[in-house]
């Protein structure tokens, strides 16, 4: 191995070539869109489902995801052929497993998309509540309006295929959500609202939505095997999730507090519901969570494409791609249409589909795949414990966001 490597960068200087890959600020750009996700306008809520002490639960989960992180990278170097997250479920439990994570990890970024477009037909129809077109005859109204629109506007960033070109929109993404912090702070400094509210320093019977929401927002693995092989040197992928973990929850913490304090248990499932639209401060805040799902959709929806492309009937076809990338959308919308519960939704995700992807697979996968070389330790004990723990939390957590969905369905 290392003298094949040794005579690859000798062709590679003969040549004058640089390695082909995305950068490390490109990757960190990636990333922290994948991570900085829709989840920071319903932080708030779950801190005020939670109380203040919850905040420490914010960081428990940053802290565990970052690691399960880590342990998906040391899975790819355990074979140099793995390439995606279902790669690594086959090499730890065989077919089966990769067919496990594959639906798991596929439905998760699936329901993530779906969740973009709630939210733009919710924000959309809080500015223009009374906008409505015509289509075959029909008039369309209200939020269903609004999310047949966006997913036009979506549609080309979605027929990009390099993650280095994804590069240049996920920083908007990541601007946006800066911006987004900044609109409400000014709500409540400038504009008069105050930061008056107390809140409570804890919850038990809101804790399991507060864990669900909070681990949302760091479902980013289903990404990061896609990330770490697009890089020019993987080997600095640890590097980049430890930058994205941490601007992240820095992100993440500024907004649940600034909403809490603002809001109170007032709070609604998108603490943009709670801004008032007169105000230019939540005009901008509304308009860049709006801009957000726009610059997120297309890398969360790579995976799942890219998976499809590379069967052999439709293998480096372009039309084909852009039929696939559309058929996809066009099915996300479908479901947007027909379950637009934004708040329990993305409990449902976080419970169910980001502890299963995010925090137990990665360890399931690492047990096993190490299991020769595995002692008895500190690592073992802490392994053990995340998945104790975020058993109980998917569990409880699932039941309830689903109780809560079929509660509502039954009331349309």
């Amino acid at each position: 191995m290392e003298s094949h490597g040794t005579e690859q960068k000798v062709v590679d200087s003969q040549n004058n070539q640089t390695p082909k890959g995305t950068t490390f600020i490109r990757t960190c750009f990636n990333g922290l869109n994948a991570l900085s996700g829709v989840g920071i306008i319903s932080i708030p809520y779950a801190l005020s489902q939670g109380g203040w002490f919850s905040l420490i639960i914010l960081f428990g989960v940053a802290i565990v995801c970052c690691y399960t992180g880590i342990l998906l990278r040391r899975c790819m170097d355990a074979a140099p052929l793995i390439k995606t997250y279902p790669d690594i479920g086959q090499l730890a439990f065989g077919a089966k497993g990769r067919a496990l994570v594959s639906t798991l990890m596929y439905l998760e970024l699936y329901l993530v998309a779906v969740e973009f477009l709630i939210l733009e037909g919710d924000n959309l129809h809080k500015l223009f509540p009374n906008a409505s077109f015509h289509i075959g005859g029909r008039t369309v109204g209200g939020k269903q309006c609004f999310v047949l629109l966006t997913s036009l506007v979506i549609m080309p960033t979605t027929w990009l295929r390099s993650l280095g070109l994804m590069a240049y929109v996920s920083a908007g993404g990541v601007l946006a959500s800066l911006v987004l912090i900044g609109s409400v702070f000014w709500a409540g400094e400038v504009d008069g609202v105050g930061f008056h509210e107390k809140g409570m320093l804890w919850s038990w019977s809101g804790l399991p939505t507060t864990v669900s929401l909070f681990t949302f927002c760091y479902c980013g693995h289903a990404v990061f095997p896609t990330l770490c092989n697009s890089m020019k040197d993987r080997n600095q992928f640890p590097k980049v999730l430890l930058v994205c973990f941490v601007l992240s929850t820095i992100s993440y913490g500024s907004m649940a507090v600034l909403g809490y304090l603002i809001f109170g248990q007032n709070l609604m499932s998108q603490i943009t519901l709670n801004l008032r639209t007169q105000n230019m401060s939540s005009k901008i805040a509304i308009w860049t969570t709006l801009i957000n799902p726009i610059t997120k959709y297309a890398i969360v929806i790579s995976p799942i494409a890219t998976a499809i492309e590379d069967t052999y009937p439709f293998r480096d076809s372009r039309s084909i791609s852009l039929l696939i990338r559309s058929a996809i959308l066009i099915s996300t919308v479908v479901v947007a249409l027909t379950v637009p519960f934004f708040g329990y939704v993305m409990a449902f995700i976080g419970s169910f589909l980001s502890v299963t992807v995010s925090i137990l697979l990665p360890c399931l996968c690492y047990l096993n795949i190490f299991k020769r070389y595995r002692r008895f330790g500190v690592e073992l004990v802490l392994i053990l414990s995340i998945v104790l723990v975020g058993t109980l939390v998917a569990v409880t957590g699932t039941y309830i966001s689903l109780r809560e969905i079929v509660k509502h369905m039954t009331q349309i």
